[in-house]
């Protein structure tokens, strides 16, 4: 049994370091500083502007979708009676909605936003089908978080005469950053990473929005035009380096700010 889970194991990491290797070795040679120049063409196939719509997709996504997240977790937990049946709905109804392949977002985005809204391929349009996307990720695991906290925390805040609302807001969610915190770095990976459902809603334009409701592509769709052009194959690959320290930077940071948040 233990050879098993070590050769489990050993194939996981194994994997993991081969993909990133290939991913370096590959990419690495072919960043040129033409690709970090502010505006695309054919010629320097710029990455810039996808970056910075990256940034700009994550922020925005994160911000729809964590306050939503967070208060809806915070109901089902403190506020909701046990038993209800409608939280056995919503919870039903999100670990099902987590299971719902991206690029079906994606249609529902296209056919609400763009074509019933007639926002046509937008930035605000991405973003709102990335929040929904990412909603059931954050309900759950904020609910876990919040699950955790012992329950002698409130007993304690109500034993000093604290309210509903003062024991949950001082006593129970800072308790449960770190684990708030975890599922939001999740959501930032399925954000960087997500294609099919950007591609449907806020197109493949190369350049920066100048308002959310115009076009914009991301790091990840802009390896994907890229690849299925097949003209530049070398500028993708040096895509796929950026995009994987920028998934690690942020990783990195979210985590760093979660053991900051959680000693406090």
């Amino acid at each position: 049994m233990l050879l098993i889970i070590f050769l489990g194991a050993i194939l996981t990491i194994g994997t993991l370091l081969y993909l990133i290797a290939y991913i370096l070795i590959t990419g690495i040679p072919n960043i040129k500083p033409e690709l970090f120049e502010w505006e695309y063409n054919s010629e320097n196939v710029s990455m810039m502007p996808a970056i910075i719509n990256t940034i700009t997709m994550t922020f925005l996504t994160l911000l729809m979708a964590v306050p939503v997240g967070i208060f809806s977790a915070i109901y089902l937990v403190e506020y909701a009676k046990k038993g209800n049946k409608l939280v056995s709905v919503i919870r039903i109804t999100t670990e099902t909605l987590s299971g719902i392949p991206s690029i079906v977002y994606g249609l529902f985005g296209f056919l609400m936003f763009n074509v019933t809204f007639k926002w046509g391929y937008s930035f605000l349009s991405g973003a709102i089908t990335l929040a929904i996307m990412i909603l059931p990720l954050i309900i759950r695991t904020t609910e876990e978080a919040l699950l955790a906290v012992p329950d002698s925390y409130r007993e304690g805040s109500f034993g000093l005469g604290a309210g509903k609302l003062r024991t949950v807001f001082r006593a129970v969610l800072p308790s449960a950053v770190p684990g708030i915190l975890a599922g939001v770095i999740l959501a930032i990976g399925r954000i960087v990473g997500e294609t099919a459902a950007l591609i449907y809603t806020s197109g493949t334009v190369t350049g920066i929005p100048e308002n959310l409701m115009d076009s914009g592509r991301t790091l990840s769709v802009h390896m994907y035009a890229l690849l299925s052009e097949g003209l530049y194959m070398e500028q993708a690959y040096a895509t796929s380096v950026v995009l994987l320290v920028l998934v690690l930077g942020i990783n990195t940071l979210s985590g760093f700010i979660a053991k900051k948040v959680g000693k406090v």
